[in-house]
C-alpha cells in the first residue's frame, strides 16, 4: 500500500492502493483496509473520485466519511 501523503496533517486515512475497479483504504485505526469497488456499491464516480483524493494527498477521509462511509465491499 502507498502512504498517504495527509497534506491537512488531521486524516484518518493512513494508506491506500488501487486497480482499474477498486481502492483499498486503511485508516489509523484499522489493521485491515476498507475495499470501495465501482462495480460494487460505491460505483464509478465515487471510487474516481476518491483515487484522485488520495494521489492528491488531500480529502479523502472527509469524502468518504460524508459520501461513501458504508459503500464498502470489506
Amino acid at each position: 500500500m502507498k502512504r498517504y501523503a495527509n497534506r491537512s496533517g488531521q486524516s484518518g486515512v493512513e494508506a491506500y492502493r488501487f486497480d482499474a475497479t477498486s481502492i483499498w483504504v486503511r485508516f489509523r485505526n484499522r489493521a485491515e483496509p476498507y475495499q470501495y469497488s465501482s462495480k460494487g456499491r460505491a460505483g464509478p464516480e465515487k471510487v474516481a473520485r476518491m483515487k484522485a483524493l488520495a494521489e492528491a494527498g488531500e480529502g479523502l477521509s472527509t469524502y468518504i466519511s460524508q459520501y461513501a462511509h458504508d459503500d464498502y465491499e470489506r
